[in-house]
């Protein structure tokens, strides 16, 4: 919590953490309702937390181990960067 005098201000931040095994499809639901806007503030991390996957309404963030893997992952998947010059 942001401690605002104005309780109009105060902004909370509410943390919750699952751990389950993966399958194939096991986040879809969740996926969705991001692209869908009905929650924000996700991450999915392996379990060593050494990937972040940060879904958006918009996209998404990945946080990867080493540069060498995100340059494996920007080039197999070209397609899903943006189109301007940054790549951003």
């Amino acid at each position: 919590m942001e401690d605002d005098p104005d309780p109009e201000f105060r902004t909370y931040c509410h943390l919750f953490a699952a751990r389950g095994p993966w399958q194939r499809g096991c986040i879809d639901d969740l996926l969705r309702d991001i692209a869908d806007d009905k929650v924000a503030g996700i991450l999915i991390s392996d379990i060593r937390m050494q990937r972040t996957h940060h879904p958006y309404d918009g996209g998404a963030d990945v946080f990867l181990a080493t540069p060498e893997e995100r340059d494996r992952m920007r080039n197999r998947h070209a397609d899903w960067l943006s189109s301007h010059p940054s790549g951003l």
